[in-house]
C-alpha cells in the first residue's frame, strides 16, 4: 500500500472524509467531483489498475488540491481497508472487477475482488465502534439472463410482450438469478451488503445499476459500451456487435447516477438494508442498433459494424423499473439519452486531444472501478 502526502496530513483525517473505493474510476471520480464541490474531504482508495484512471485521479487532485487524498491499494488488502475506514464518515464502494468476459477467464480473481474484497470492506466497518454508512454499486446482472421474458422485435429492438413489463421495466421484486462468475460474485456481494445491515446494524444501501455512461468513461469492448461505441466511431474503426444488436438497455447519464448515490447517503436512515434498481428507465431504453444510428447523426458519417455470436449471460432485454428509487430517494427525471450521448461524444473529442490511443482503448479494469 502507498499513501500520498496529503493522506498523512492530520488535518485531512480530522475532517472525516468520504471514502470512495474505485474513486479514480468512471463513476467514482464523478462522485468525488460532486462531493468535493460540496466541500467534503475525499479519500480515494484505488488500485489504479486500468489505463486512464490515473489521469482521473490527477484531474481530481489538480481540481481540489486541498480536498482530495488517496490510498493506492487493492480491496483484497484487508489491512489497507481497515486503515482507510478508520475515520471516514461514509463509504461508497465502487471498486470491482466489472467485465463478464474477464470473470469467465479468471473466475477466482473475479471472486477475490468482488466478493472477498467487499467482505473485507464490510468487516473493516463492522470493527468500528460507530460503523460508517456504506452505499454499494451492484448490477442488473443479479437478475440473470431474463430468458423467461417473452420478447418481440420492433424497430430494431427487443420489447417485452407483457405490457406491464414493457411500461415499467424490471422491478426489485424480480427473483435473483446469478449467471456467470461475475453475476455470482457481484450478486453475492450485493447480498452480503444487505445482510450486514440486518446482522450487524450497519447502515447499507445497494444500487443495482443498469448502463451508466458519461464524462470520464473510457469504455472498452467488455465494459462501458456506450463510450466504447463512441470512441470507436470517432476513431473511424469498426464496432463489433455481439448478438444481433437488438438487445435493449436503459442508459443513465453519470450525473443522474451520482445524484442517486448522494440521495442514498442523505436518506440512509430511511433506506438502510434496501436495494434499488438504478437506470434510465423505460424513457431511456435503447437497443445497440438505435444507439449506433444516433452516433452516426452526431459524428456525421456511417459507422462500420461487425457481428459476432452472443456472449455468455447477455440479456436480450433489461430495463430498470425506477419507480421505487425515484420515490424513495427523491430522484429527478433522468437526462434524455440523446442529450447525454451527444454531450459524451463532445467530451470524448476534447479528451482525445490529450490522450493516447492506449488510454482511450484501455484493457478491462480489475480492482479499480465499478461499472
Amino acid at each position: 500500500m502507498r499513501q500520498d502526502d496529503q493522506l498523512a496530513a492530520p488535518a485531512t483525517l480530522r475532517c472525516h472524509p468520504i471514502l470512495i473505493t474505485g474513486g479514480a474510476g468512471f463513476i467514482g471520480s464523478n462522485l468525488a467531483d460532486r462531493f468535493a464541490q460540496e466541500g467534503h474531504e475525499i479519500l480515494i482508495f484505488d488500485a489504479l489498475a486500468r489505463p486512464g484512471v490515473t489521469r482521473n485521479l490527477d484531474w481530481l487532485k489538480k481540481r481540489y488540491p486541498s480536498k482530495v487524498s488517496s490510498v493506492i491499494a487493492d480491496v483484497r488488502d484487508e489491512t489497507a481497508l481497515v486503515d482507510a475506514v478508520r475515520d471516514v464518515q461514509a463509504v461508497f464502494h465502487m471498486a470491482a472487477q466489472v467485465a463478464v468476459t474477464t470473470s469467465l477467464v479468471d473466475p477466482r480473481e473475479d471472486f477475490e475482488i468482488n466478493l472477498h474484497g467487499t467482505l473485507n470492506l464490510l468487516d473493516a466497518l463492522r470493527r468500528r465502534d460507530d460503523p460508517a454508512p456504506l452505499v454499494f454499486a451492484s448490477t442488473n446482472k443479479v437478475y440473470g439472463d431474463l430468458a423467461d421474458i417473452e420478447l418481440e422485435k420492433k424497430n430494431d429492438a427487443y420489447i417485452p410482450c407483457d405490457f406491464a413489463v414493457r411500461e415499467t421495466g424490471i422491478s426489485e421484486q424480480r427473483p435473483l438469478d446469478f449467471h456467470t462468475p461475475y453475476g455470482c460474485s457481484k450478486g453475492a456481494a450485493d447480498q452480503y451488503v444487505l445482510d450486514y445491515a440486518r446482522s450487524f446494524g450497519i447502515a447499507t444501501c445497494v444500487l443495482r445499476m443498469s448502463c451508466i455512461y458519461g464524462q470520464r468513461q473510457m469504455g472498452t469492448e467488455d465494459q462501458g459500451w456506450v463510450a466504447h461505441f463512441l470512441i470507436r466511431a470517432l476513431e473511424g474503426k469498426p464496432i463489433t456487435i455481439y448478438g444481433d444488436g437488438c438487445q435493449v438497455r436503459d442508459v443513465l447519464d453519470v450525473a443522474d447516477a451520482v445524484d442517486a448515490y448522494a440521495q442514498a447517503w442523505k436518506n440512509i436512515d430511511l433506506v438502510r438494508g434496501r436495494a434499488f434498481n438504478l437506470g434510465g428507465g423505460p424513457s431511456n431504453a435503447i437497443s445497440l442498433k438505435q444507439l449506433l444510428k444516433h452516433i452516426e447523426v452526431v459524428i456525421g458519417h456511417p459507422v462500420e459494424t461487425v457481428y459476432s455470436g452472443w456472449r455468455a449471460g447477455d440479456q436480450r432485454y433489461y430495463v430498470s423499473d425506477t419507480r421505487c428509487a425515484t420515490r424513495e430517494l427523491g430522484l429527478r427525471a433522468p437526462t434524455p439519452w440523446q442529450t447525454g450521448v451527444t454531450a459524451l461524444a463532445h467530451w470524448l473529442q476534447e479528451e482525445a486531444r490529450g490522450l493516447s490511443q492506449s488510454e482511450l482503448s484501455g484493457a478491462p479494469l480489475h480492482a479499480a472501478e465499478a461499472m
